[in-house]
């Protein structure tokens, strides 16, 4: 199983880091027989499996009960598991208790989005022996004060400020920060001048790896939005309905179940 150190390692000898988000134990087991390096449980599955509009709705007991299913599926991979909106903007016990939830439940990591107001308990954090992932740029906790989901880092103050985040979180002891949706030329930027290893999504290829979310990357979802930077590698939609289809049809048909999948009794 890979480690922080194998990622600044990684970062030293330039090769790329894949990570994917997974929410569930069959994921797990897949993305585990893979090459992939590392996962992120992330609080998008408060949209990608709760349905709903953005990532704010998700829960510390939501996120460990998500951590924990897919911890039982992975055994050869480094877990990341994102603290939820505001769960580390309340109390310092509080923002513990729900760090030590997600690491209990299996997590290797734990992510937090931003750097204003949360530089002090990112090193606490890291003191208290817990690999911490930052993320900046696009910080989905943040949609309804940024207005949307929308590119970040457009204008000169903007990127200025993204650089100094960057910074800021590598000082505090961040191992890897996640660079979301900002223009492909801030985003190499930073990475350059960091010596922790950025992970990008919507951030070009310069990054020091790439993060995409599993239903996205397999074309799971059939919901009609599509984010730019997202590519997906199957049509996983069509396939699984033209199975799901197909079992109705057999069935309707009594072609399933034949004597292969029946049992036979005494003569």
């Amino acid at each position: 199983m890979k480690t922080i150190n194998d990622f600044i390692d990684y970062k030293i000898h330039n090769k790329k880091i894949t990570m994917v988000t997974c929410y569930d134990y069959t994921s797990a087991t897949l993305v585990n027989s893979s090459s992939i390096d590392c996962v992120l449980v992330g609080d998008s599955a408060a949209m990608t499996m709760l349905g709903n509009n953005d990532t704010t709705k998700a829960t510390i007991e939501q996120m460990a009960f998500f951590t924990e299913a897919v911890a039982k599926g992975i055994n050869n991979k480094f877990i990341i598991a994102d603290m939820p909106f505001l769960s580390y903007r309340k109390s310092h016990e509080q923002t513990m208790d729900a760090v030590a939830k997600l690491i209990q439940a299996g997590a290797h990591a734990i992510k937090l989005e931003g750097a204003k107001g949360n530089l002090n308990i990112i090193e606490y954090i890291v003191d208290s022996g817990v690999p911490v992932m930052g993320h900046i740029g696009l910080t989905p906790q943040h949609v309804h004060s940024l207005g949307g989901f929308k590119l970040q880092g457009k204008t000169l103050d903007a990127q200025q400020a993204l650089e100094l985040q960057a910074q800021q979180l590598q000082s505090r002891g961040c191992f890897a920060i996640v660079l979301e949706c900002i223009p492909c030329s801030l985003a190499k930027k930073i990475s350059k001048n960091l010596d922790i290893p950025t992970i990008g999504i919507g951030a070009g290829v310069e990054t020091d790896g790439q993060v995409l979310v599993f239903q996205d990357l397999l074309g799971l979802l059939n919901t009609g939005f599509k984010p730019k930077f997202v590519k997906s590698y199957l049509n996983g939609a069509e396939l699984i309905t033209q199975s799901l289809n197909q079992y109705a049809n057999e069935v309707r048909q009594n072609i399933f179940p034949s004597e292969k999948y029946s049992f036979k009794g005494a003569a």
